[in-house]
Parts: C-alpha cells; structure tokens; sequence
C-alpha cells in the first residue's frame, strides 16, 4: 500500500469494507434502481458506499459505485487522517497538512492496470458501461459525474484534472459541459480559438483522493496531479497517453482519450445539478470524439451525482473546502481569524460563515469581503456571514442565533453586484442567461456585537465555553443512556 494507506480505488474500497462501511447490491438496474439508491445514500448522514454488479443488461463483472464519501470517516481516510474525528476536526487535521505542503511531480510508467483491455477506432462502444440515468428528468445517461478530464494548457503545457459533467451521446460521442471561467474551459477555448480540437483524456474511475482533488481549488497553474502527490509526500503514477500525450493515471478503471471540437455540437442536459435544480437546461455543447478506450478487467464505474445539499458532494467539499478558504484568509493576512466554515445546506458554495475576534472598526466588513471574493469562496457564493468568536461556525443553529440577535438588517448587510456564477446558478433570470450573462449579487452579513457599542451588548445568559466543556464531561452519561 501507499503511503496514505491504500493505494488506488481497489485498496480503498478494501479498508472501507474492513471499516464496515460498504454494501454490495447485486441486480439492481441502470433505469431507475441505481440512481434511486444514490439518492437515499447521499442524502443520509454517515451512510455507507454501495457497489452494483450484475447488473441487467450489462456484462455481469461491470461495477457501478456510489456515495464514496458519505461518512466523514471515509473523508478522513481518503485524506490520510485519522478517523473517528469530527467533520471540523477533519477539516483542521486537513489544514494542517496543507499548510507547508510541497507539489510532487507525477511519475511517468509504461503500463499499469487501466492498459488491460484497449480498443481502439470502430472497436470502441461506450454503451457497454453501466451507465445510470442518475434523476428522473435527465436528458440523457451521465457516465461522468465521479469522473474527471485531463487537458493541458497550450501555451505553458500545464496539466488540470477538473471535474465536470459527461453525457453518454451514443457508442463514440461524449457530451461535456463545463461553467465559464473553470480551468478546463479555459484550456479548451484557447483550442477552438486557435481553430484546433482540444485534446483531453477522461477518467470514469479511480483513485478517490485524485477525485477529491479535480473537484477542489487547486492554485491556478499547479496540476492536480503535483498536489496529490504533495499530499501524499510520493508521486502519482502515469502513463503517457498514447493518442494524445496527456498523463492518465495508470490504475484508473476507465479511461478515454479523444478529440473535442466546437465544430461538432450535440444538444447536452438537463441535468439535476448541485444546487438541487434543473438550472441550466438544455443547449448545444462541445463533443468528445473517442479515439481510444482503456478499462482494467471488472471495471468500476464511480457514480457522484449531484442533489439537493446536504448531499454526499457537499459534506466532503464541505471539510476541504473550508479549509482552504481558511488558509486562504490566513495567507491574506486577515487578522484573528477563528473559523470558517462553507456549508453542507448551500453545497459548500452558497452559504460561508467566518468568525473573528473583532480588533478594529471595520475588521468585520475587510472579512465579509475578502471572503466573499477569495478564489475559494468566488464561483457561485450567495450569502458570506461573520459572527464573533464565541460562535462556531460550523453550527449552523448558533450562526442562525447570531444573525437573529446581532446583526440589523438596515445597517448590517451589504451587497456585491454582478460576482462570478454560473448558468447552474437557478436565481439568474432566463433573459440573462440567453445574453451569456452569467452574474449574481452577494449578501453580505455582520453578524457581530456591534463595534461602536460592543462593550454595552446584553451579557449572555450561557455558561463560559470552559463551564461547558465541564459540563459535558460530568453529564454526558445523560445523553448515552
């Protein structure tokens, strides 16, 4: 095994099962059964992953999982952090890990597992893959959703992994949608500028510390792979792929290379996005023309299809996403900083919370909108929240007591026109949309004892944080019989 216990998804899957934390389901369809029980998975707090076989209709050894990281200690062991914590716990022990974390550059193989069946041309059919429609009203069959792309820069030759949503089209056409201002995007429209197809490879399963990474804000310019292999203090190992050059992992499950070209568009969505919604509806988009398809024997096909928050997507982006906006913060240069926290119900995006000592006038608005424009907290925030350091962020009933009491609602919100979203963004009006303006606001609120009159605010009727501390140690066999 690796370092971090585990290496790939294989040996993942093996601790998680020795944890008690997988189920295996047998028979189970791709037209409803499958997307069903992701659905009461990922919606139920601490529930374990579940893995389909047999599943009608496909070859028998062909797997489907699901809700991978829908228990906090299946997020601390995919982090290499000690389980049995809590989720802010988690999220700490996952700040201190990054904080002097240095890149390791990926290590180019030969051969590896995914290399064990390889088709090619008219030999590849996409259609063989169980592939679930994951809600009731998708426009199609989404093989991409615990998956990600592999593009590279054309200018400085730098390598993203960045999660974004794939359309099953038909037996060598892949649908792909990806929102303005993401970094494979980015890399993408700097080929059809060029008049050129874009390169990509697509990963339809693998390691799950790599997933984490393609769906976390890695800095502008450092490959995902580099920081996974920084985490892990060993490089990745990858194999240069061979019809597009691009490094692919060398134990992923599934594997695809190909073309993309804005020539050639098929109608992509709708698709139940992470926000709950149907927001972006159908249009045109890009297609990825397979030239090569790569899969190990008995291949796992990883499901993360977005819900409602609270979901499985949201309690792990929740855990590295609040630490790195807190790192964030500190890097800045934000002073008395106690916490941050993004929270599950907004999906990790919509809702931020950031408590502080308050040291000065105006230390709580420099931190509403620091926060509310760090690349961590940029894409698709709506509401940024601060409270005093006696609240913990991540309660989101003392956040919610702290805005009723502290904060007034004539004097202490305040709004940002025109902040970076996205077409999945359901409050964006319909015209807007069709004009590719892609904008919201954000509310901005202080939720702190007023600085003028800090020193007259109602005294709490709370015992201390210690007296608690000491109360739950004297009467907590209360709660446990």
């Amino acid at each position: 095994m690796s370092a971090a216990g585990y290496r790939g998804l294989r040996e993942w899957l093996s601790v998680v099962d020795s944890m008690g934390q997988l189920r295996r389901v047998s028979g189970a369809d791709t037209d409803v059964e499958i997307g069903q029980a992701a659905d009461l998975l990922q919606h139920t707090a601490g529930a374990p992953a579940a893995i389909f076989d047999k599943i009608p209709g496909y070859d028998p050894s062909y797997r489907v999982l699901v809700n991978s990281f829908g228990s906090t200690d299946r997020i601390a062991l995919t982090l290499d952090i000690p389980t049995g914590l809590s989720r802010v716990e988690v999220s700490n022990a996952w700040l201190a890990k990054i904080k002097d974390m240095k890149p390791v550059e990926p290590h180019y193989v030969s051969d590896g597992p995914v290399m064990a069946n390889v088709f090619r041309g008219d030999e590849i059919d996409m259609t063989r893959f169980p592939v679930p429609l994951w809600h009731s009203g998708d426009g199609g069959r989404y093989i991409g959703t615990g998956s990600y792309d592999v593009t590279r820069d054309p200018d400085d030759q730098w390598v993203n992994v960045g999660t974004y949503r794939v359309m099953l089209h038909d037996a060598r056409r892949l649908g792909y949608y990806i929102s303005p201002g993401k970094h494979g995007r980015l890399h993408r429209q700097k080929y059809f500028d060029r008049g050129e197809p874009c390169p990509v490879a697509m990963v339809f399963g693998g390691d799950p510390l790599m997933f984490m990474a393609s769906c976390t804000e890695v800095p502008y310019g450092v490959s995902e792979y580099s920081w996974v292999g920084g985490v892990r203090g060993e490089p990745v190992e990858v194999i240069e792929g061979p019809v597009t050059g691009l490094p692919i992992p060398a134990d992923a499950e599934i594997v695809v290379e190909g073309f993309a070209t804005n020539q050639q568009q098929l109608t992509e969505g709708p698709f139940g996005e992470w926000t709950g919604y149907y927001a972006s509806a159908s249009r045109a988009e890009p297609v990825l023309n397979v030239s090569a398809l790569y899969f190990r024997d008995a291949p796992i096909l990883v499901g993360a299809p977005p819900g409602q928050p609270p979901d499985e997507l949201a309690r792990y982006r929740s855990i590295l996403r609040s630490a790195l906006l807190r790192s964030e913060l500190d890097r800045l240069g934000l002073p008395n900083v106690r916490g941050a926290w993004q929270h599950e119900v907004g999906g990790a995006r919509l809702l931020t919370v950031v408590s502080i000592r308050p040291s000065y006038p105006g230390h709580a608005a420099q931190t509403l909108h620091l926060t509310a424009q760090c690349p961590t907290a940029a894409y698709t925030g709506r509401w940024v929240i601060v409270v005093d350091d006696d609240i913990d962020p991540s309660n989101l009933e003392e956040v919610m007591w702290a805005l009723c009491t502290r904060a007034d609602p004539a004097s202490d919100i305040d709004i940002i026109h025109r902040a970076w979203s996205t077409p999945l963004d359901p409050v964006i009006p319909p015209d807007r949309k069709r004009a590719g303006d892609y904008t919201n606001s954000r509310g901005l609120i202080d939720a702190t004892r007023p600085w003028a009159w800090r020193n007259e605010f109602p005294a709490l009727n709370l015992p201390s944080q210690e007296e608690r501390a000491a109360g739950r140690a004297r009467w907590q066999y209360l709660l446990d019989s």
